[in-house]
Order: structure tokens, then C-alpha cells, then sequence
């Protein structure tokens, strides 16, 4: 598989992620390692995270997987802080590099490659949050730094005040959701993140599993749509509009003779800025198809079509 450097920073991550969101919770421990060596095997480095999926279990799972099955050096391990269990954010210095030292202890290891806030909080200064950041990257506590979810002028604010001064950690990545289904991105992320020079790390390529289509005739009862978890995550995905762009999907993967998967998730990995396309598979089985769908690179034209039909 592909490497590549995220933004402009020496970061370097496979082009296609691994999520973990589902493990422990959805994915049981056997699902998740099949899934891990399955995906190093494949040449698969980014291993996305964070400290709230499955109450911490997830990072405490991947802690014994780097330790038995797939040795950590092989791995880019990305995780998250900011939300906390009650659902709400709190990006405090004191509560950020709390939240990032309980990450490392289930990890079992002394740094994360790439740390990122994983939302924005309106109720703390920016440059306290900033500064927890500089101070996890000087103490050794992660390699690089990265935003999930920041509108534009956010991730500009944070971006361009890191570059302004001595010592300071730069953003490196913005974690967004970015599909053929969800390209709101476009608007004002993507001219931000291109002017900071700072990569992107799309979540959520297959459009929460509609792009599979899958949901076309109904929700299979093994799917995320019917998962008690999951269900309002991707009832979003399920109007008329979404209809359409999946049964254009459809169309121009009957016309090349590979799986709908395939077409989403390569228009996506080659957008611009894209450094790579976290996806999240429940199974062993839906990650094997995912790996094999990375193969695949679409014609000119027909990219230029599923941009028509896609556009907002």
C-alpha cells in the first residue's frame, strides 16, 4: 500500500486508515486482530483511535495487539482526546494532557505518532488548548499534533497561531468526514488545510456504509443502520439525494467490472490534500474487501461524473 506524507510535515501514513471506533463494542477482540494483522499485512500503517471508543477498551485492545501480534514499530498510531465520558468537550490544558497520559498507559506505550483534539471547544482559549499540545509534543508524549472536525476558520486559527511562534508545535492533519455523500468539506476546510499546509485524514469514505449499497433495497439486519449503536449515524445517508449518488456509483462500478466500495472509496483517496481514508470495517471479511478495493484507480471520466452528480 501507498505512503504518504501528510500535509507538509515528514508524517507518513498509509493511504487508507484503519478505524477502530466499532472495536470491543461492535468488533469483538478476534474480528479486531484478524483485522490488524490483515491490514499490516497489506502494507496499512495509520491506525486511527481515541480515548473514548468503547470507554478507552479500544486503545486498551490495540495496547495488547502492538505487544503480541503486530509489533508497534510497523504502525503509525493516531488517537484522540477532548471528548470525555459525559458526551460533552473539554479541551483544557489540565484535562488534555490527562486524557492524553491515560491514552499512553492503555496503549502501553511512551508516545503517539499523531495526537488530535477531536473537537473544538468555544468555552476554552484556543491558546491554552494549543499550549497542551506543545507541551505533549515537547515532553515526548506524541510526534505530531492534528484537529478532528474544525470548521475552517478554526482550523486556520489553530494552524496559523502554531506557525507564528518559537517552540510551537505545528497542526500536521484535520481529521473530517468526506465522502461522495458528505463533501461539505469543499467549502471553506479544504482552502483552509491547503493554505496551512496541513494534510487530511477523511473519515467515513464509504459514506457510513451506504456507498456500499447495501442499503439500496432496505437495512440488512447485520448492518450498521439496523446496530442500536449506529442507527441514527447513518439514517442521514438514507434520503433521496443519497439515493441517487449511490445508484450513480453503482452504475459506474457495473461499467468497470469492480464493487461499489471500490468506486467511493477511490474517489475519495485521490482527492486533493487527501493523505489517506480511515475506514472503519466491522469484520474481518469487510476489511479483505477494502484492502482489495484499493487497486482500484477510476478513469478520468467517470470521476468527472460521479462529481457532477455528487456536487453540493
Amino acid at each position: 500500500m501507498d505512503q504518504r506524507f501528510v500535509g507538509r510535515s515528514g508524517l507518513a501514513v498509509s493511504r487508507i486508515g484503519l478505524g477502530t471506533m466499532t472495536w470491543v463494542r461492535d468488533t469483538p477482540p478476534e474480528e479486531a486482530t484478524a483485522q490488524l494483522t490483515a491490514f499490516a499485512d497489506a502494507g496499512g500503517t495509520l491506525i486511527d483511535t481515541a480515548d473514548v471508543y468503547a470507554d478507552g477498551e479500544a486503545e486498551r485492545l490495540i495496547g495488547r495487539l502492538i505487544r503480541d501480534v503486530v509489533p508497534r514499530s510497523r504502525l503509525v498510531i493516531a488517537t484522540k482526546s477532548v471528548l470525555t465520558p459525559r458526551g460533552d468537550v473539554d479541551a483544557s490544558r489540565r484535562n488534555l494532557i490527562r486524557s492524553l497520559d491515560a491514552s499512553l498507559s492503555r496503549l502501553g506505550v511512551d508516545e503517539v505518532d499523531l495526537w488530535q483534539l477531536h473537537a473544538f471547544d468555544p468555552r476554552v482559549p484556543l491558546e491554552e488548548t494549543l499550549a497542551a499540545v506543545d507541551l505533549a509534543v515537547s515532553t515526548g508524549r506524541t510526534a505530531y499534533a492534528g484537529v478532528c472536525n474544525y470548521t475552517g476558520w478554526q482550523l486556520a486559527a489553530a494552524a496559523v497561531h502554531q506557525q507564528c511562534g518559537p517552540g510551537r508545535a505545528p497542526i500536521v492533519s484535520i481529521q473530517a468526514e468526506y465522502s461522495l455523500l458528505a463533501r461539505e468539506i469543499e467549502l471553506e476546510v479544504l482552502p483552509a488545510a491547503e493554505y496551512t499546509g496541513v494534510g487530511v485524514l477523511a473519515w467515513s469514505p464509504l459514506g457510513r456504509g451506504v456507498l456500499t449499497g447495501k442499503y439500496r433495497t432496505g437495512i440488512p439486519a447485520d448492518s450498521r443502520g439496523a446496530s442500536p449503536h449506529m442507527a441514527e449515524f447513518v439514517r442521514p445517508y438514507l434520503d433521496e439525494r443519497c439515493r441517487r449518488i449511490v445508484e450513480s456509483v453503482v452504475t459506474a462500478a457495473d461499467g468497470l467490472g469492480v464493487t461499489p466500495l471500490a468506486v467511493a472509496l477511490s474517489w475519495v483517496r485521490d482527492r486533493p490534500g487527501v493523505a489517506s481514508a480511515i475506514v472503519g470495517a466491522r469484520t474481518h471479511a469487510q476489511l479483505l474487501d477494502i484492502l482489495k478495493a484499493d487497486r482500484l484507480t477510476l478513469p478520468r471520466e467517470i470521476r468527472k461524473a460521479l462529481d457532477d452528480v455528487s456536487a453540493l
